[in-house]
């Protein structure tokens, strides 16, 4: 799609606006949808809603109000050409001179959880990382015989962090049962994206014809 529109600001909006859709056009919009579905940003009522109206528009101004509360926006460019939208959640800064929404005890100790337990996991790969390139320097280019000694060594420097993060054996276990949930959420809102987006398609080429 090209922009044929009033140069400027709004003149370039309207004249974006007023461009047809391609089939090609109406499945990047229902992907950026169906992201921001996968993400948690909509439920499965907005979702099928709003990617109806992208299945049955005709102008890129149809899209336009389905994406102003929507991190990127409308998924096109000032020229017409598509955009990629945020593929994953980013934690919003709070507005000026508001306090945190309140959160119930059990929420916000979920959510220190999920922060430590993923900083952890972050620790223990840069620990682990660091203690195999120390093996195999002091192994084959010092050629040191007791090299191995770094490893009894790693169960210290892994314990290290979760002694200061209050990280118990207990709270490693409960994380990794809430990533494996999250991961089987996001995988039903991808799945169901993507089912979505096949009931759609006939749609867009009837739409065509």
């Amino acid at each position: 799609m090209s922009d044929t529109g009033d140069a400027g600001g709004a003149g370039d909006a309207r004249g974006v606006d007023r461009l047809r859709l391609s089939d090609n056009d109406r499945v990047h919009a229902l992907s950026a949808l169906g992201t921001h579905f996968a993400d948690g940003r909509l439920d499965e009522h907005e979702f099928d809603e709003r990617s109806g109206t992208v299945a049955e528009a005709k102008t890129v101004g149809e899209l336009r109000p389905l994406f102003t509360d929507l991190p990127g926006g409308l998924p096109f460019d000032a020229h017409g050409s598509a955009v990629a939208v945020p593929g994953q959640d980013d934690v919003a800064a709070s507005s000026p001179g508001t306090g945190p929404s309140p959160r119930d005890a059990e929420v916000a100790e979920l959510e220190s959880l999920r922060r430590r337990g993923k900083l952890v996991q972050t620790i223990d790969g840069v620990v682990f990382g660091v203690t195999l390139v120390t093996f195999l320097v002091l192994q084959f280019v010092v050629d040191l015989s007791y090299a191995w000694i770094v490893w009894p060594s790693l169960v210290v420097t892994l314990s290290l962090p979760r002694m200061l993060l209050k990280y118990s054996d207990e709270d490693e276990e409960l994380f990794e049962e809430i990533k494996e949930a999250d991961q089987e959420t996001r995988k039903d809102r991808l799945r169901r994206a993507a089912e979505r987006m096949q009931e759609l398609e006939p749609r867009d080429r009837r739409d065509e014809d």
